[in-house]
């Protein structure tokens, strides 16, 4: 199984990090690292089947998924409709499998994914995936990469990130944490959040100015002179 860096950061920056949209819309997914191989269907594409704005694929929310991923071998994957009817603990929840309610979440203090995609040609994909002894999917805030392993009965293990191929938000401009194409209150609001203070080093690489391993002032700096209200 691939090995993997999880950031050191706070919940509440989590909450911020692979995000911005709600509701099934243009993707955000990185147009570079978009595919993820599954060991029986090949790649999984999660900027669609060739639409030049992603319109049809998957866009990364801040506490869900929403819209689909393709398999040249298997057809399209909803990973939800972008608008989840259940409330879990004050999230939004897709955990049920009766075809109500489906999709994938992201939990908010960790990063890690939950619920179910639905493919028609293959049935239920799982991305809670932690207690089936491999990599929990994920999707981590401060790189904007997702890491880990789906599962589905038919089709057995999803990589979401191999050593050369993985699935990742953006490609997003330093202090836009949110992929949005602008520098806010929200960003301000998630770096805020990282830097802990003199002697605390949070590596970040979504706020990280000065490339230097830490969090710190001369990137607060860089994020004021680049912030747009």
């Amino acid at each position: 199984m691939v090995a993997y860096k999880r950031w050191a950061v706070t919940g509440a920056v989590v909450a911020l990090g692979c995000l911005a949209r709600w509701g099934v819309a243009q993707s955000n997914i990185d147009p570079d690292h978009r595919l993820a191989w599954g060991e029986n269907i090949g790649w999984t594409n999660w900027r669609g089947a060739g639409e030049p704005d992603g319109s049809q694929a998957v866009s990364v929310g801040l506490s869900f998924l929403s819209g689909f991923l393709w398999a040249e071998n298997v057809g399209w994957v909803n990973v939800g409709d972008g608008t989840p009817g259940a409330d879990c603990a004050g999230a939004p929840c897709y955990a049920n499998l009766d075809g109500t309610d489906s999709g994938v979440n992201i939990d908010p203090t960790s990063g890690e994914l939950s619920g179910y995609a639905w493919g028609e040609n293959i049935g239920w994909i799982n991305f809670d995936t932690a207690g089936l002894g491999t990599d929990q999917a994920l999707c981590d805030a401060c790189t904007h990469q997702f890491f880990g392993y789906a599962w589905g009965e038919n089709v057995g293990w999803i990589n979401l990130a191999d050593a050369t191929h993985f699935v990742a938000v953006g490609p997003c401009a330093f202090g836009d944490h949110d992929c949005d194409a602008d520098v806010d209150l929200s960003d301000y609001a998630g770096f805020t959040t990282v830097m802990s203070g003199p002697g605390v080093v949070v590596e970040c690489a979504a706020f990280d100015a000065d490339g230097d391993g830490d969090v710190d002032l001369r990137d607060a700096a860089a994020l004021v002179s680049s912030f747009a209200p």
